[in-house]
Formats: C-alpha cells, sequence, structure tokens
C-alpha cells in the first residue's frame, strides 16, 4: 500500500517524528534522483541535491508544517536545486538514465525470455530517451512517478493543458517506436509470440 505521504509528512513537521521522517524519504528518493538527472545528468550530482533537499526540510519543519502537498513541494525544490546546480558548474548533458532495476513480467525458468524481456525494457527507455525533454519529463514524471498533471504543472511551470498534450505527443510517438520494433520482430521471427506479448504488456504499464 502507498504510504499517505502527506500524513508522514505532519508526522515529522510537527511532532519531529524520525521514523515518519525516514519513511518519506524511503518513499521519494529514488523518484526525486530520476528526475534530478534530467537536469544534472550525474547521478551523484542527483543523489548530493536530494539529500541536501531532505536535510533542509529536516532542519526547517517547523517552517513546512502548513506544506499542503509534500511530493509536488519536494520536486520543486529539487528542480530549483538542480537548476542552481547547473548554473554554478555551468555543464548540461543528457545521459540515459540508469535501469531502475524494475521487472514488470515475472521471470520465468529460461534464460531466453529473460534476455527478450530486458532488450524490451531497454528498447522503451531508448525510446523514452529520444523524446524532446519536456514531453519526456512530463511522460516520467506520470507515467513512472504517478503525478497528476495539476501536479507536474506546478513543478515543471507550464499550464495543466500543456501538460496533457505533451504526454498525449510523447504516447502516440512511443507506440509508433514501439511498434515499429515489433514488426520487425515479427518479420525477423513470425513465430516469435514472446516478444509481442512482452510489447502488449509494456505498453498496457505505460500507457494505461
Amino acid at each position: 500500500m502507498k504510504p499517505d505521504l502527506t500524513e508522514l509528512w505532519k508526522r515529522f513537521c510537527s511532532d519531529d517524528d524520525t521514523k515518519a521522517f525516514e519513511s518519506l524519504y524511503y518513499a521519494l528518493f529514488n523518484k526525486l534522483i530520476k528526475f534530478c538527472i534530467h537536469y544534472t545528468s550525474h547521478r551523484q550530482a542527483a543523489e548530493e541535491i536530494v539529500s541536501e533537499i531532505f536535510v533542509k526540510c529536516w532542519n526547517n519543519r517547523k517552517k513546512l508544517m502548513d506544506i499542503e502537498f509534500p511530493e509536488t513541494y519536494l520536486f520543486v525544490a529539487v528542480k530549483n536545486q538542480s537548476l542552481k546546480h547547473n548554473k554554478k558548474y555551468s555543464s548540461i548533458h543528457l545521459v540515459e538514465i540508469e535501469d531502475s532495476g524494475n521487472i514488470l513480467l515475472v521471470d520465468t525458468a529460461d534464460p531466453q525470455e529473460i534476455i527478450e524481456r530486458k532488450e524490451m525494457h531497454h528498447r522503451l527507455d531508448q525510446a523514452i530517451e529520444t523524446l524532446p525533454m519536456q514531453a519526456k519529463m512530463v511522460f516520467r514524471l506520470i507515467k513512472e512517478n504517478g503525478l497528476r498533471y495539476k501536479e507536474v504543472a506546478e513543478i515543471l511551470e507550464i499550464s495543466p493543458r500543456t501538460v496533457q498534450t505533451q504526454l498525449f505527443r510523447a504516447i502516440a510517438k512511443l507506440r509508433l517506436v514501439l511498434q515499429s520494433y515489433k514488426q520487425a520482430l515479427l518479420k525477423d521471427d513470425p513465430g516469435n509470440k514472446i516478444l509481442s506479448i512482452a510489447l502488449a504488456v509494456y505498453l498496457i504499464n505505460y500507457f494505461f
């Protein structure tokens, strides 16, 4: 069950609850790291920035009791700190996000199927990385981090309608890319149904 982030936030702000703070940290740390990497391009820098944000939150917890949407607040804080970091070091690159290690399908004893599924995950991640920056960030924040349009709009400082438009464009492009990949697979091996099934599962997981 997903933890109630607002409740955790209130507990650590008002009651100095260290366990609530730790739970909040572990619930959001990886999401914030991935988001931060979009700006910094370096995992080490992202980890330092996110950790610094959490330390500041703890040190200033009594001043943050009125924050209504803690997840949005933290994403905005990470974004702002990332932009400061980039301005300070003046070195911005785009790099491929590290493999999250998430497995969307149940592993079987067949090593070939495992390899094929990893390849599918890699292909999907490659396709996401071809999206324009704003569309890519909108897609990942909504589909991977589970944020709402309004929250993403606040984080990226764009309108909710723009968020919706960018998401639809991203999905349309990814469908075309992965459909082409599926057709190429079946052309090479018409009997390869495993990858067709895997592709369908990935599409459902990301697009619905």
